[in-house]
């Protein structure tokens, strides 16, 4: 089995700030990235920038602005942000680098001497916010804004000659598009006859953007271009060693309402460049602010880096792992976020840490104590852990991201109840020995599920280790060094008032 581990998040539009949208899925790939890593993979973290399109040329226009300089001025935004959460990408992508606007060329020309392109004359609808033609049944669905009719001649991509390939392929591999009932949704959309791709728009209306290497006066569908970036990030026509590593990719995340480009028009692009699909396409729900969708126009957009000046960076990831289940939309409110913090974060988790630490420096000089006369509960314990390392594995491998963080809480509030029946203020005038011995197995129990939870929460879990000398420790029990001096800390998670 290949222990190679490829995960890319959509690229993000530059038309405007990432809002907590961008940061959710964002902070999943990293999540998931750092939790194979630890599982031994070899792994490679691909996010980035669609810098084309006609979204971009009219918030240019709106500034008096190049294109060019809409697309530089939103980089430093989601650059800072991902430094801010800690976000541990191996490329940065952007579309309009000479890298990835010589491979969409490359693959243009292929798939239109291969006669899968073709020059006809559309007529219908068009939606500017999302950038397509559209039917009329779906500018029904009040869905789409900013209809135009327009009758133009344009480029088109025969998707419909594999339209039933596609199907099979889906029906054939259950795993392709998750959840579930996404790859329904998908299902019953292919039942019905599949139109051609419109993959070009002519410069007289749109100038931003790649030129088809066949005629000059057109310009590539932002979505041609854009989807093509999961082959670019790796190499492809550039580093065969490095592309045949990695692809096909192990997860490509998005969220719902991308569903259709990713689980169609890219596996459609990919069987006509005879390229093998990914394993997983994963579609995430959305984030509503009080039960509403987030929308700018009635100011209930969250701004993700004002929640991390705020409350840190881990705070904010592990709200976000932690409320949504994956493949179901979850409400955001600070009541809830600052609940989760304080239940989870500064009673359990911090409080912990704090009670042990604080004991072993009173009773046994500040060092980890060794550890002896081990009872059945500490037995227990031990085996518990051992379980729970399996259990979180399984649970993160099948994007039950959010239960294996419970898992994990449920372990670390079980070590307080330890703590509160053994009792090792108590037993340290009795019995020395088994008063070590109990906070022994509560800071290794500790030492656990920081490692655990280091994926989630990688700056505060690195704290922890360090303030026990066990960074770089494994998941095997028996990681802490009895002897080894504990380092000074300040609380990991202060509570909010």
């Amino acid at each position: 089995m290949s222990k190679n581990f490829y995960i890319t998040t959509p690229i993000y539009y530059v038309n405007d700030k990432p809002h907590i949208g961008h940061a959710y899925t964002t902070i999943l790939a990293d999540a998931l990235n750092r939790f194979y890593q630890i599982n031994g993979y070899d792994t490679f973290f691909l996010t980035g920038l669609d810098e084309h399109g006609q979204k971009v040329q009219e918030a240019a226009k709106k500034k008096n602005i190049e294109p060019l300089e809409q697309c530089d001025e939103m980089v430093p935004e989601f650059k800072n942000l991902w430094e801010k959460l800690h976000i541990s990408h191996n490329d940065f992508i952007r579309t309009t680098e000479t890298r990835h606007v010589s491979i969409v060329q490359d693959i243009l020309t292929k798939v239109f001497n291969k006669e899968d392109i073709y020059k006809g004359e559309y007529e219908g609808l068009y939606s500017v916010s999302e950038e397509r033609f559209i039917t009329d049944k779906e500018a029904e669905t009040g869905n789409f804004r900013d209809i135009k009719k327009i009758k133009e001649k344009n480029y088109f991509f025969r998707m419909s000659k594999y339209q039933n390939k596609l199907i099979k392929y889906i029906e054939s591999n259950p795993n392709f598009i998750q959840p579930e009932h996404r790859k329904n949704e998908i299902i019953g959309f292919l039942r019905k006859p599949l139109n051609d791709l419109c993959i070009s728009r002519p410069k007289s209306r749109l100038s931003w953007g790649i030129e088809l290497p066949f005629d000059k006066d057109y310009v590539t569908y932002v979505w041609f271009d854009a989807l093509i970036n999961y082959l670019t990030g790796i190499g492809f026509k550039k580093d065969k060693k490095l592309f045949e590593k990695y692809w096909p990719a192990s997860y490509q995340l998005i969220g719902k309402d991308i569903l259709t480009t990713h689980a169609i028009y890219w596996p459609t692009m990919l069987m006509s460049l005879e390229i093998e699909l990914p394993k997983t396409i994963f579609a995430h729900g959305w984030w509503l602010i009080s039960e509403s969708k987030m929308s700018k126009s009635i100011g209930n957009v969250i701004d993700p880096m004002e929640l991390i000046n705020e409350y840190g960076a881990d705070p904010v990831r592990y709200y976000l792992m932690r409320e949504m289940v994956l493949g179901q939309d979850s409400n955001f409110t600070f009541e809830s976020f600052k609940s989760r913090y304080n239940s989870d974060l500064a009673n359990d988790f911090g409080n912990l840490l704090s009670r042990v630490s604080t004991l072993m420096k009173k009773n046994f000089e500040g060092k980890i104590p060794l550890p002896n006369k081990m009872s059945k509960m500490e037995k227990e314990i031990q085996l518990e852990s051992k379980n729970l390392i399996e259990n979180v594995k399984g649970q993160v491998k099948s994007m039950r991201i959010n239960e294996a963080i419970e898992h994990i809480m449920q372990f670390i509030r079980g070590i307080n109840k330890y703590l509160e029946v053994s009792a090792p203020w108590k037993m340290v005038k009795v019995d020395k020995e088994i008063a070590g011995t109990v906070l022994f197995t509560a800071g290794e129990a500790l030492r656990i599920s920081a490692l655990l939870l280091e994926p989630i929460m990688p700056n505060r879990t690195l704290e922890l280790l360090e303030a026990f000398d066990a960074k770089g420790t494994s998941l095997s029990w028996g990681g802490l060094v009895p002897g080894a001096t504990l380092k000074d800390h300040d609380p990991l998670f202060p509570r909010l008032k």
